[in-house]
């Protein structure tokens, strides 16, 4: 159950759809490259909008929702960041002109926030009746983690899934776009445009990207509307974060490796509170371990911030250290 006072949960919800409905359908609907100014405004404006909702929740329902918020939302920001690797990847493969790539975002992130809410839905109601499944849970991001780190989970190339391979071979699918139009004509002949499986493409993928981020914010709070808030906040500017970092991606170097690190201590988290919570016949006699620890609120908050902020502060300082290198360099070749 939910600590948050309803009516604050009801003004939060309408403000939020405000956001996504100006965000995604009046902003992002004009069909242009934002400048950095521009992706820089609608960023700070969302991250302060977040650290402002964290602060009213504190003094609304406590300390305790307010830090699992902050966890929550952060280690969906840096999920969304690495994922947007995934959607330069997309973008590049399917040759989407930069002016429509907005536009793309925009549905995109939409699917997201759709798939993300049912993900939140059945996992708030199996939590509920089967506390059993945070080992499952935990254990999927404990695999994800050591892929994050081994390169296991690196995606240097899209490979189009069966579901957009299917679809080539039955529908008529042109080779060029006709701006943000699902179909065209071309000699008399109607035909759906690549922006159809663009749509697809990032849409399947969104569903991977619900299996990550869903069970790891589980693990930081079972409060579904946490949950949900903490999804909405970092969704919200990424299409500008898209634009902003789109060409600093692959300088991000560390960041996978300091996500590992989260996704790993949010497994064992779930592990440890699975272990105290439930009688397994082969473990304790059957009974609950009760002298396993449970992790504070402040500590997931803290290893969280350290983890990722460690991993920006250390792609930072290689890539300044790289480009000074590159510059000693050419000035020894000149």
């Amino acid at each position: 159950m939910s600590e948050t006072p309803i009516a604050f949960m009801i003004a939060t919800f309408v403000v939020l759809a405000a956001f996504f409905v100006v965000d995604l359908f009046v902003i992002g609907r004009k069909p242009h490259v934002p400048s950095t100014k521009e992706c820089l405004q609608h960023i700070a404006f969302f991250v302060v909008a977040a650290l402002i909702f964290g602060g009213i929740m504190w003094a609304v329902a406590g300390s305790k929702p307010a830090i699992e918020f902050y966890s929550g939302w952060l280690t969906e920001y840096s999920l969304s960041v690495d994922n947007l690797f995934v959607f330069v990847i997309i973008m590049s493969n399917f040759a989407v002109p930069k002016v429509l790539q907005k536009y793309v975002l925009s549905v995109g992130i939409t699917v997201a926030l759709i798939l993300r809410g049912i993900f939140i839905l059945i996992g708030a109601a199996l939590i509920e009746r089967f506390t059993w499944i945070f080992f499952i849970f935990g254990a999927f991001l404990i695999v994800t983690a050591l892929k994050l780190v081994t390169g296991g989970d690196d995606d240097e190339e899209y490979h189009e899934n069966g579901i957009i391979k299917a679809l080539r071979k039955i529908m008529k699918i042109s080779d060029e776009y006709d701006g943000e139009k699902l179909r065209t004509v071309k000699n008399g002949v109607k035909y759906f445009t690549p922006m159809l499986v663009v749509f697809l493409a990032i849409g399947t993928t969104d569903v991977m990207f619900a299996f990550d981020s869903i069970p790891a914010i589980f693990g930081l709070t079972k409060d579904p509307f946490i949950v949900f808030t903490s999804n909405v906040f970092a969704l919200l500017g990424l299409q500008q974060l898209y634009f902003l970092l789109g060409a600093l991606l692959d300088k991000l170097v560390y960041l996978p490796l300091g996500l590992s690190v989260v996704l790993g201590f949010i497994g064992v988290k779930l592990i440890m509170e699975a272990l105290h919570g439930n009688s397994l016949p082969f473990l304790n006699g059957g009974q609950p371990i009760e002298w396993v620890p449970e992790v504070p609120t402040w500590l997931s908050l803290a290893v969280i911030v350290l983890s990722i902020g460690g991993a920006a502060l250390a792609s930072v300082l290689k890539m300044r250290a790289l480009d000074a290198a590159s510059g000693q360099g050419s000035t020894k070749a000149e």
